[in-house]
Formats: structure tokens, C-alpha cells, sequence
């Protein structure tokens, strides 16, 4: 009899219409359509009965969540990052999690050379200083001076889809990219014209560092007071990453003590940040509220991957977006069959 009704899939909030379309072609869809993210107990009181959940990077998908839902085949998450997932309990359980990556890459980039420029060029500075009425000069020599972008070092954190993509459109700014990874990427030195260096040799070289790397436990605090203080004090660092992989604490005493000139960050230790968060008084940083993806496009490509790799998942395909690809061996292993 179940075999002849529709999956049921779980949608944690309010997704962009294409996706829940979608979805409801093939599923019954639990929507909860509300745009903060859902307490614990309400993610376990919806998943009992589900065949699939749809979640974003706020919601955490734990063992009890897991263990919560037995009929559990696949998570979908609208992010490229997994860190919100137990991939491994998730895996062991022979339970499919597909995510969102490359769809994101370009827009992150551009916000992330966004940042750098606006930290540079004190952009935000400048704007506040005329909506306040502290524009008296029309012009004067050394007014709001900031740095040069183009002809500059830029050091690259992480050389994956999006550490590329910023890489690109460093070179059209005529800047000398660095790049550190925990995999040497020879083909992409010799396609893009980059050169490798070990990640202490890059932070003393860079004039401008940009974070792209995954959170994991050891990417956690990667910038931490030791690697701040190997920066040149003209430097300026952003981060569009995750927010743990800087030592927010370190980092604003850098900020403070001119260890580095200043910062651009997209993403925050805890968010939303805290309203009396330091960084928030901070003139040298620029903040946006994790914004990196979102522009229209990109948010409305990003929801309908993640439903489509669920769907598929639930057809018995395999989705080219499957994050945990070693589950279809223990599938296998275990002869599970999918619906």
C-alpha cells in the first residue's frame, strides 16, 4: 500500500516557490512556511513520519533527528556547506544527503571581491559620513584615503570552487594570486597563473587574504592570533566562508591594535551577530548579515538543486549534488533498497 503513495518530505521553512513546486509534483510536502528557522522540538515532532527533509545551514540535523524518523532516505540541504549534518551517523544509517554546490559560486565570488573592495575603498565609511552630515569638504588630499585593489597580493585560503571564481576576477584587477589548500592544484598554477605557497608564507605576503574553506575541525579557528599577527599591518582579510574559521575574539584585537588594517566578513562566529558584538563599533570591517548567495538567481537555483537531488534520490536515481557518496556502497552492503 505505501509503495503506491507519494514520499513524504519536510521542508524546515519558507524555501523559494520553484523548489516547493517541485517537490509537490512528486511528494507530499510537510511545509513550514515561516521564515526563522524551527526549534529542536519542532523538527523532531514533524520528521517522525518522513521519507525525506529539506533543511537549510540553521537547522541541525542530528543523530535524535535522525533516530526520530525511521522511514529517513535522504536530507536536502540548501547549502553547499554540510557542517550542520552528521555526516557520519547520516552515512552509517545509509541515509543520502544532497546539497547545493557550484550553483552558488559566482555570486559568493562577487561578494567576496565586493567586500574587499569596499573594505579597500572605505565605501561604507564614506556613505555614512555623508547620510550623517560629516561631509564638510568637497575635496581634500587626505581625505578618506584607503588602499589600492589592482596590481596587489591577494592571498586565496582554500582553492575549491569559489576560491577559482575569486581567483579570476583577480586577474582582471592585474593582482598577484597566492593560494593556499591542503591539495596542491598544479594544473589550476599553471591555468590561471597562481602561484602556491605555504599558508604562513602567504599570510606574510598577502595584502589582501580571502577565506574559502569548509568548516571543519580543522579549519576551526584556522586564523587565529598566531596568523593574524603574521599579516601585514596593511592588510585586510575577508571571509565569506564560515565564521568559526576565524578566532572572532583575535580577530577583533587585530582589528583594535592595527595588527591588520582591516576586514570584510560575511559570516560570523555566532549569528545572527549579538548587537554588542565589538565588531559592530568597529570602523576598519565592513559587515553584511551571510549574504553570500543571495541574489535572486542564484537563491532560486540553489532551492530547486536540493529539491531536485531529493527527488531523484526518492526515484532510486543517484543526483550528481550526493554529498555522501560512500552510503551507496553501504546501501549495497546492506542491500537497502531505496522506494
Amino acid at each position: 500500500m505505501r509503495s503506491k503513495m507519494k514520499p513524504i518530505v519536510y521542508v524546515t521553512r519558507t524555501i523559494p516557490e520553484v523548489a516547493l513546486v517541485l517537490l509537490k509534483q512528486y511528494c507530499e510536502v510537510v511545509y513550514r512556511d515561516e521564515v526563522p528557522p524551527p526549534k529542536k522540538e519542532d523538527i523532531l515532532k514533524n520528521v517522525v513520519n518522513v521519507d525525506a527533509i529539506y533543511c537549510t545551514l540553521n537547522e541541525k540535523i542530528d543523530k535524535e533527528v535522525m533516530d526520530a524518523s525511521p522511514r529517513l532516505k535522504v536530507i536536502g540541504t540548501m547549502s553547499v556547506g554540510v557542517d550542520h549534518i552528521d555526516v557520519e551517523y547520516a552515512t552509517s544509517r545509509g541515509i543520502y544527503i544532497v546539497h547545493t554546490p557550484g550553483v552558488l559560486t559566482e555570486t559568493t565570488a562577487d561578494l567576496a571581491f565586493a567586500l574587499m573592495l569596499a573594505s579597500a575603498r572605505r565605501i561604507v565609511e564614506c556613505d555614512r559620513m555623508i547620510r550623517e552630515g560629516k561631509w564638510k569638504l568637497a575635496w581634500a588630499p587626505t581625505m578618506m584615503l584607503g588602499y589600492d585593489v589592482h596590481g596587489k597580493k591577494l592571498g586565496i585560503i582554500g582553492l575549491g570552487r569559489i576560491g577559482v571564481a575569486v581567483a579570476k576576477r583577480a586577474k582582471g584587477f592585474n593582482m598577484k594570486v597566492y593560494y593556499y589548500d591542503v591539495t596542491r592544484r598544479r594544473e589550476l598554477e599553471n591555468e590561471l597563473g597562481i602561484e602556491y605557497m605555504e599558508l604562513s608564507q602567504l599570510l606574510k605576503e598577502s595584502d589582501f587574504i580571502s577565506i574559502h574553506v569548509p568548516l571543519t575541525s580543522e579549519t576551526r579557528h584556522l586564523i587565529s592570533e598566531k596568523e593574524l599577527r603574521m599579516m601585514k599591518s596593511t592588510a585586510i582579510l575577508i571571509n565569506t566562508s564560515r565564521g568559526p574559521v576565524v578566532d572572532e575574539k583575535a580577530l577583533v584585537k587585530a582589528l583594535k591594535e592595527g595588527w591588520i588594517a582591516g576586514a570584510g566578513l560575511d559570516v560570523f562566529e555566532y549569528e545572527p551577530l549579538p548587537p554588542d558584538s565589538p565588531l559592530v563599533n568597529l570602523p576598519n570591517v565592513v559587515l553584511t548579515p551571510h549574504i553570500g548567495s543571495a541574489s535572486y538567481d542564484t537563491r532560486n537555483r540553489m532551492a530547486q538543486y536540493a529539491a531536485e537531488g531529493i527527488i531523484k534520490i526518492l526515484r532510486g536515481e543517484e543526483p550528481d549534488n550526493l554529498y555522501n557518496r560512500d552510503v551507496v556502497k553501504i546501501r549495497a552492503l546492506h542491500s537497502v533498497k531505496m522506494i
